[in-house]
């Protein structure tokens, strides 16, 4: 299958062929399987201090019985707090009955053919139009997916510039949408988070550092470096798929894209 190629002025500029890659099937399990896998690589081990609740001198009674009141263990010596239950998960100021623990492991592990598999599948799923409306992205304007520019757009640096290419091929109304996000209240506004952004397009590209400074302003807008492209990138939250621009490089740099269900696709063809 080949699509247009188009300049940062939105002309056609002709036309290339896609990889082999852009064929393999959708599968919306793996990807979220591989998403989920993924996330959790960014988690941050947490835990209780090893004596949390317990560093108070509390002892139970010995013996335990014949006393005629529970045997949890009370506070010693003088002070206010004497004879009051201390340490235990059901007393005032006593540890947690079960405290999370530093020592879980929360690292998900994924076999390396089924990641590839969902890489492959989710880059595949930005060339389906259906797909890419169901996430909520606006596709009126778009010719077709996916959408191609020629390499000159690497050397976009300013943002002003940028939003001219985006607007020349049609993605301003998808980057309109994220304008109507009402501030949410409560904790999310006291803690300096009273806008959820959205994802609009992605660029895919070869050399990204030019692009990621233009990209700063704009809402929803990201650049990623195509041989570092990940599904945290293509399907966001685990939804596939993610309305993107490539660039004719990273086209070109997708045909090295090297999966066991790739060469069974090419025996089998």
């Amino acid at each position: 299958m080949s699509v247009p190629v188009y300049s940062i002025t939105g002309t056609k500029e002709g036309e290339i062929e896609l990889p082999p890659v852009f064929q393999t099937p959708y599968r919306y399990d793996i990807i979220h399987k591989a998403h989920t896998s993924l996330y959790s690589h960014g988690f941050q081990p947490k835990g209780v201090h090893p004596t949390a609740g317990q560093d108070v001198s509390a002892d139970s009674l010995d013996p335990p019985t014949g006393h005629g009141r529970s045997r949890v263990a009370r506070i010693r010596g003088g002070g206010r707090r004497q004879g009051q239950a201390a340490e235990v998960a059901s007393t005032r100021g006593g540890r947690q009955a079960h405290p999370p623990k530093s020592q879980k492991v929360i690292y998900k592990k994924l076999n390396k053919k089924e990641n590839r598999l969902a890489l492959c599948s989710a880059i595949a799923a930005t060339a389906s139009r259906e797909i890419v409306e169901s996430r909520g992205h606006k596709t009126d304007g778009i010719q077709s997916l996916p959408i191609v520019v020629s390499d000159d757009a690497e050397s976009i640096s300013k943002t002003k510039d940028l939003a001219r290419m985006l607007d020349a091929l049609g993605l301003s109304p998808d980057m309109a949408r994220l304008e109507s996000r009402k501030a949410r209240s409560g904790k999310p506004l006291l803690r300096g988070r009273s806008k959820k952004t959205g994802k609009s397009a992605l660029l895919v590209v070869k050399s990204p550092e030019l692009l990621s400074r233009a990209c700063g302003t704009l809402a929803g807008i990201q650049a990623a470096d195509v041989r570092n492209i990940s599904v945290l990138d293509l399907a966001p939250g685990s939804a596939p798929a993610r309305l993107v621009v490539y660039t004719r490089g990273a086209i070109e740099e997708l045909t090295k894209i090297q999966s066991p269900h790739l060469e069974l696709m090419v025996t089998m063809g």
